[in-house]
């Protein structure tokens, strides 16, 4: 029997109400490389009778204009300081759809989907996400030295958001009744 396989750890920090284009702008100033064109991001939260989130796990199936799809799977979060780290495992794969369609042959259902347009740029080794989304425009610095480059770009760690988006949009949502119940552009079906 071999051992339990290491799970990698995401270390990540988000801050929300960003102006984008002053942060590109401080990117290209430290020298950022900036890794494509923003693409557009459609996310699908599984679970199975409320296992994963019952275990604060999450299974996400996200397909990305254009380069195919990405299964996720998220363990519960832990906080560092202000950084939010997680056990994560992902996995590229060609179509989403069939991707969810696997899933839902083994039991998993659509529980949420929410949509954002992402640019990701590079410092040294860590990745920074410029992210446009129904709540508004956020960034997320992940790495190992995230705090580091946050104070770099003008953001003050103890600022982060420690929510995740879907925590974020419930509470929204619950302030504004007329938005849907998923994080989804105005002009999304």
């Amino acid at each position: 029997m071999s051992a339990q396989p290491v799970v990698p750890v995401e270390r990540e920090l988000k801050f929300a109400q960003v102006d984008l284009d002053a942060l590109r702008q401080r990117l290209l100033e430290l020298e950022a490389e900036r890794v494509g064109p923003a693409v557009f991001e459609e996310n699908w939260i599984l679970d199975r009778e409320g296992e994963l989130a019952g275990r604060s796990c999450v299974l996400r199936v996200r397909a990305e204009e254009g380069r195919g799809a990405i299964l996720t799977y998220k363990g519960p979060a832990t906080f560092e300081g202000p950084a939010r780290l997680r056990p994560e495992l992902e996995l590229r794969v060609e179509s989403a759809e069939t991707a969810l369609h696997l899933f839902a042959l083994l039991g998993y259902q659509v529980q949420k989907r929410y949509q954002k347009l992402r640019e990701e740029w590079r410092l040294g080794s860590e990745t920074i996400c410029l992210d446009h989304t129904p709540l508004g425009d956020f960034v997320e610095f992940e790495g190992g030295k995230a705090e580091a480059v946050a104070k770099r770009c003008g953001f003050d760690p103890e600022q982060a958001v420690r929510k995740s988006y879907l925590m974020l949009w419930a509470e929204h949502a619950a302030a504004h009744p007329e938005v849907p119940s998923d994080m989804v552009f105005p002009d999304a079906s």
